[in-house]
């Protein structure tokens, strides 16, 4: 049997959760089925690249320099002109698209060039309620657009199928959930160092420890993280807090750190990629984010055992089961969030239950492999149609 072309394509290779999700699955895809390649845009920032790990992994790389992130209407003619001709001479089997700019101009190129298998997945929808009303109109428009020839859409969390068809974009039988997940076997409570970690990082071995990993950017708010960070560092002066990442808010969040009063009590890592590791020093994982698809954040932590306390936005209301695995707010509750984390942090016995809980449900849905065999069992069933 002959080996199927595919062709993943994103806007950025930024160290990010959909980048993550598009790379493990070029990587994982039956090589003796799928001739897999990816295709980016060259921007990337302060959150990090993946392009030296994705070409590490020997995993064929394009980088189109049209490919931006920023509405252009002369690069973005060119992308799709480049695309669309890529398409036509390497005959691909199926186009899978990433992100929202590549995902319409991906899309149309595909629908240009006659590919067979038209994909595109929803790493959380494009358009959300904090933008403009004209942005987000024009962005559901051109989503509505590029669905009317998509044979399948896949959303990382159900919530993103019940905003899609409000909006009216696609159709039910178009969407498929297919949990955006992780490789379990890095994320090993029994394989990770926790006293090792907190040594390294200079935190003390026994002390509570608020953490979280991600950008520091608007979507995943970062200085409401502090505003609890700070709740919680006043009614726990034994809590340190841990943040890994970085991104355009770090000077921001700096200042806002001082201003709580918890700046000598926080370790700021910057990049990191040893995540599992780093993540092990935590007793609770806070998150903020004012909108998600289902952030990959929380299966790692649940997979380490480690509770979570987030906003409930979009897909973390799939991911946490509220006083199960972890707890629930409304974004912009810092009382609540902060007395959700402090009564984690001053509870070991709750941590332990709620994170033995929390294991079995990421080994049970956020499997990595899993994943991917769902993903090539949509292709073959797309390219029977």
């Amino acid at each position: 049997m002959d080996k199927l072309p595919v062709l993943h394509i994103i806007t950025r290779l930024i160290v990010g959760g959909a980048q993550e999700n598009t790379m493990f699955t070029a990587a994982l895809l039956d090589p003796a089925r799928f001739d897999v390649e990816i295709l980016s845009g060259p921007q990337t920032g302060s959150e990090g690249s993946l392009i030296a790990e994705v070409r590490a992994r020997d995993i064929p790389l394009t980088i189109l320099p049209q490919l931006l992130r920023q509405i252009n209407p002369q690069n973005d003619l060119l992308a799709l002109w480049k695309l669309t001709r890529r398409m036509q001479t390497q005959r691909y089997a199926i186009v899978h698209t990433h992100s929202s700019k590549a995902g319409v101009i991906g899309r149309l190129a595909a629908r240009l060039a006659g590919v067979p298998v038209i994909i595109h997945t929803v790493h959380g929808w494009s358009f959300h309620g904090h933008m403009s009303p004209a942005k987000r109109k024009m962005y559901i428009l051109l989503e509505k657009f590029a669905a009317s020839f998509t044979d399948a859409m896949i959303v990382v969390a159900k919530p993103d199928i019940e905003k899609g068809l409000r909006e009216g974009i696609g159709r039910p039988e178009q969407y498929h959930v297919i949990r955006s997940a992780i490789p379990l076997d890095e994320f090993n409570p029994a394989t990770v160092d926790r006293d090792a970690a907190r040594a390294e990082l200079g935190l003390p071995p026994n002390a509570p420890v608020l953490g979280n990993v991600g950008r520091f950017s608007p979507q995943k708010n970062p200085l409401d993280w502090v505003r609890v960070a700070g709740e919680v560092g006043r009614a726990l002066p034994s809590c340190h807090f841990l943040l890994v990442g970085d991104g355009p808010l770090r000077a921001d969040v700096e200042a806002a750190l001082a201003e709580e009063g918890i700046a000598e009590r926080t370790v700021l890592t910057g990049l990191r990629r040893d995540v599992p590791r780093l993540m092990a020093a935590l007793d609770v994982f806070l998150l903020t984010s004012l909108w998600e698809g289902l952030p990959r954040v929380i299966p790692q932590a649940m997979a380490l055992e480690i509770p979570v306390v987030a906003n409930r936005a979009d897909g973390t209301a799939e991911a946490i089961a509220h006083g199960e695995t972890g707890f629930l707010c409304e974004p912009g509750e810092i009382a609540e969030l902060a007395g959700h984390c402090l009564t984690l942090l001053r509870n070991p016995n709750l941590r332990r239950v709620m994170g033995q809980r929390g294991r079995e449900f990421a080994n049970r849905e956020f499997d990595v492999r899993r994943m991917v065999a769902q993903i090539a069992y949509l292709y073959e069933v797309l390219l029977e149609k």
